[in-house]
């Protein structure tokens, strides 16, 4: 997918950045969306992280799509991220395929599409991108920096990376580094990718091909991570399609396959194979204890960030062990600290979903820290 970057809300970094694998980006496109009203005082601004197949279009209609915005149950009028009170940004990552700089952009220096010869980007790299959009918004300091999943992970870095550049933070269903697990699953994932012949080793879109069912694989195989045994279970058990009885094929029998191949199919028309494996393998490389000598409230010593810390009981992509080990770093170092655990059988993908307790936990903690910047300045 390459997007006309006349369709998207855009700005060109001219000045170089220097990535972790060593590489610089000389001049880069940052493609963005913002909600809402940035007030006088600029203290009502709120930057929103995206996970992994999400982008700037986080409410809303995405118009390059015509779906509705990925996170369209917590933003908007009088939501839990209130668009009458606060402005929220949402930037699409480095490595992105919504206009940001990434696989499918055009190379400055050479006038092609970079495919693969994009330089890996880090967790770290997308973040410092986004300070480079908050400075040419001259937003000194956010209210607050939220996200879930992918987006959890760029919360955390920030706040290590950037203290002073937000007042309050909001990681949610995240971790502070790659176990070997979540690594297993998106090589998985790749090797799906690149395995499919259409790959054509990173060059699909310069040959007029596409990895269709590689990528399609590889997002089935991630969806499942991102559900529970009970809420699959609760949804489709064993309930066969529509003929109620085995077809004795190998076509979709159960309910539960025809809906990964729906997931696989539906994911392959609004996102790139090879940002895929850049943002799978940025993910992977994500890791606050080794930045750290080991040691995780390093990460974030003497910071005045106030923390609230979401978890979901069901997530077994990032359990909620995973949360209460940046919890307990966090209180190691007398961070201001909260904590909450939603119950519910929604597996990870909960944050995206109409969770009542969770949307109750983001809006009451926005309110509250809000109240308490204003008074601050």
């Amino acid at each position: 997918m390459i997007i006309d970057k006349s369709k998207v809300k855009n700005i060109d970094i001219k000045k170089p950045l220097r990535l972790e694998s060593g590489q610089t980006l000389d001049n880069f496109t940052i493609a963005y969306e913002t909600y809402g009203t940035l007030n006088a005082n600029k203290d009502n601004a709120i930057l929103v992280f995206h996970a992994l197949s999400g982008d700037q279009f986080a409410t809303g209609t995405n118009p390059i799509t015509g779906k509705d915005g990925w996170w369209v149950t917590a933003i908007g009028p009088n939501k839990a991220v209130d668009t009458n009170k606060y402005f929220i940004i949402c930037a699409n990552v480095l490595g992105g395929c919504m206009g940001t700089s990434g696989p499918t952009s055009i190379n400055p220096k050479t006038n092609e599409l970079y495919q693969n010869t994009f330089p890996l980007v880090t967790i770290r790299d997308m973040v410092n991108a986004h300070v480079l959009l908050l400075d040419h918004l001259q937003i000194e300091k956010t209210l607050c920096v939220l996200g879930g999943s992918m987006g959890g992970m760029q919360v955390l870095q920030f706040c290590s990376s950037n203290p002073g550049r937000t007042y309050s933070a909001i990681p949610i269903a995240c971790t502070a580094s790659h176990s070997a697990q979540n690594i297993a699953f998106n090589e998985l994932s790749r090797q799906a990718i690149m395995a499919d012949p259409e790959w054509s080793n990173g060059d699909y879109l310069k040959l007029n091909k596409n990895p269709r069912k590689g990528l399609s694989v590889a997002r089935m195989a991630g969806h499942i991570s991102y559900l529970s045994e009970e809420g699959l279970q609760e949804k489709f058990g064993r309930k066969l399609q529509k003929t109620g009885d085995f077809k004795f094929t190998f076509d979709a029998d159960f309910q539960v396959e025809s809906y990964l191949k729906y997931q696989g199919n539906a994911f392959v028309d609004r996102f790139d194979a090879n940002s895929y494996l850049y943002l799978t393998r940025a993910m992977d490389y994500f890791d606050l204890y080794r930045e750290n000598n080991g040691v995780l409230a390093n990460a974030f010593k003497d910071t005045k960030i106030k923390f609230c810390i979401i978890s979901f009981s069901t997530d077994w992509l990032y359990p909620t062990a995973e949360s209460k080990k940046i919890l307990i770093a966090l209180n190691s170092i007398g961070a201001d600290v909260s904590f909450v655990e939603i119950i519910t059988n929604n597996g990870h993908d909960s944050f995206l979903l109409d969770e009542a307790e969770f949307l109750r936990s983001v809006k009451g903690f926005l309110d509250s820290a809000y109240e308490e910047f204003k008074a601050s300045k």
